[in-house]
């Protein structure tokens, strides 16, 4: 992620910040795939350090096996994708924020 220029954040704002990431990544699969077809979906955000912050987004998925054409890679890889994306705006508006 480039770096944005944000003073520390509060540990509110990383769980905030994570809770984000998570929750777009799992938006993205669902809104591509039925819940009912899949069988796994663990997604993981964890930050490191402060200054700069370290974002990492992974994301597992098992669908079932109706689903065995679908590019379960793609997906995943797409996810972490929206995740990195949202984490991103959240930064923006944050430091938004912060200027006022």
């Amino acid at each position: 992620m480039e770096e944005i220029g944000l003073p520390e954040l509060t540990p509110e704002q990383v769980e905030e910040l994570c809770s984000i990431a998570e929750d777009a990544a799992r938006e993205y699969v669902l809104s591509k795939v039925p819940p009912k077809h899949v069988e796994t979906l663990n997604i993981s955000v964890e930050t490191d350090g402060e200054k700069p912050l370290t974002l990492t987004v992974d994301v597992e998925i098992v669908l079932s096996p109706l689903m065995q054409e679908y590019d379960v890679q793609r997906l995943a890889d797409e996810a972490v994708k929206e995740a990195f994306k949202s984490a991103e705006k959240y930064l923006r508006e944050l430091k938004c924020r912060l200027q006022k």
